[in-house]
């Protein structure tokens, strides 16, 4: 697959990616900004203001104008808010792309951010909050971020920010921090699928070109210090209760970066991996339970999580523990090894099938390190993988200082949950 990039005077890149014999094209815009990039005052702002996108320009004046000639091609359209990112996409056939890259431009450059919206999207994002705060398994990672970051530094809050915030802001601070970090050189436009690179190509310049150039926004550098297991609770009255169990790891571009995907693979990647296992098929502890990486360009974090009835929180906790402790002493087998290595290159290989998924891929990796990663540079990495890099690394992250467990649940024995972390 080619990737053509382009540099504009202003610092915006444009990736295109032709894909002629995909019957349909994607169009995103992602800038280099999220809720990591907020103060305490204005968590929450980042969010929000992608909700403003959505809300009327001058060319479409409502919400309703902006989905409606969305809708009338059968577009696929939405946006979300990282801590690190922010985006907008709308994927559509191939024959519609003129529409609906002209809607995404338009929504990205020209939003009027109107008042009265403002008003009234308070009340649909304070419902968003209040619809993940009634899902445990999709937000225990809030919990598990304010340990392991700490609540005051930005990777350590949430990303939809407090109810508060919500109520209180107002549009100069929308359009201020729209000013501030929106700027071309963080901003990256990509285009995939069939198209008329010639068009598409003129179109980006032409629309993207006049934006100002301004300087990035920059970020409060996060690094780790810990040295004894930590835990945090969520008293909640729940049918279930939701862990993540993890300890810091490496940043991008960390030279162990594919090692510690091959280790989370063993580990938690897919229903023969070691706690899928050990947790759900042997000890029916648990309905899901997997292990995944977060990274940043500074920082990052190897994380287990979990769910399972209250009674079975300890054991389940153990039983996690014991597999850390074996994988650091006991080198995995060449056939483990290759069966994990063909699982990561067979699920990144289907992941990058669709223009949207392709399209995603090549903004994130501009983002993240100024360059695309193709699938061929990630597959050659994961081949690179020995048995001694697993067990090196495992050493190196699996310590028992470093244990980070969040817990949503009607659970207060907290001393007795330390004790068995302390005992690694």
């Amino acid at each position: 697959m080619d990737y053509h990039i382009h540099t504009l005077k202003n610092g915006l890149r444009i990736v295109l990616v032709p894909m002629p014999n995909n019957k349909t094209a994607t169009v995103i815009v992602m800038t280099g900004t999220g809720s990591r990039y907020e103060t305490e005052r204005e968590n929450g702002l980042a969010h929000f203001l992608e909700h403003m996108f959505f809300k009327g320009t001058k060319k479409r004046p409502s919400a309703r104008a902006i989905s409606e000639e969305l809708d009338a091609v059968g577009s696929v359209y939405n946006a979300f808010t990282a801590k690190d990112r922010t985006a907008y996409y709308a994927k559509v056939s191939s024959r519609y792309l003129d529409t609906v890259l002209d809607v995404i431009s338009d929504i990205f450059l020209n939003s009027t951010l109107p008042a009265k919206e403002i008003t009234k999207e308070r009340g649909a994002v304070i419902q968003e909050i209040d619809m993940y705060e009634d899902m445990p398994m999709r937000t225990v990672d809030n919990v598990f971020d304010a340990l392991i970051f700490g609540k005051e530094h930005p990777l350590g809050r949430t990303i939809l920010g407090p109810k508060e915030n919500i109520r209180s802001f107002k549009q100069k601070e929308f359009s201020s921090y729209l000013k501030k970090h929106y700027t071309p050189a963080n901003t990256v436009v990509c285009v995939a699928g069939a198209f008329s690179t010639p068009k598409v190509l003129a179109k980006i310049r032409r629309e993207f070109g006049r934006l100002k150039k301004v300087n990035p926004p920059t970020h409060i550098p996060f690094t780790a210090a810990q040295d004894a297991p930590r835990i945090a609770i969520k008293e909640k009255k729940t049918d279930q209760t939701q862990l993540m169990l993890g300890v810091p790891s490496y940043p991008y571009l960390h030279k162990d970066e594919y090692v510690l995907a091959v280790l989370a693979t063993i580990l938690g990647g897919g229903m023969s991996s070691r706690l899928f296992l050990e947790v759900r098929e042997k000890r029916g502890l648990a309905y899901s339970v997997h292990a995944s990486v977060e990274k940043y360009p500074d920082t990052g974090y190897f994380v287990v999580q979990a769910g399972v009835e209250h009674g079975k929180l300890e054991k389940t906790v153990e039983t996690i523990l014991a597999e850390f402790r074996k994988i650091k002493r006991v080198k995995v087998s060449s056939t483990e090894l290759a069966k994990a290595k063909a699982y990561i290159k067979g699920t990144t290989t289907l992941s990058l099938e669709t223009s949207d998924a392709v399209a995603g891929n090549a903004a994130s990796s501009l983002i993240n390190f100024d360059r695309v990663r193709t699938l061929e540079e990630v597959l050659k990495g994961v081949d690179k993988v020995t048995a001694s890099d697993i067990e090196r690394v495992a050493r190196d992250i699996f310590k028992t200082e470093a244990l980070n467990l969040a817990i949503i649940g009607p659970h207060l024995n907290k001393e007795y949950l330390l004790t068995i972390l302390r005992a690694g």
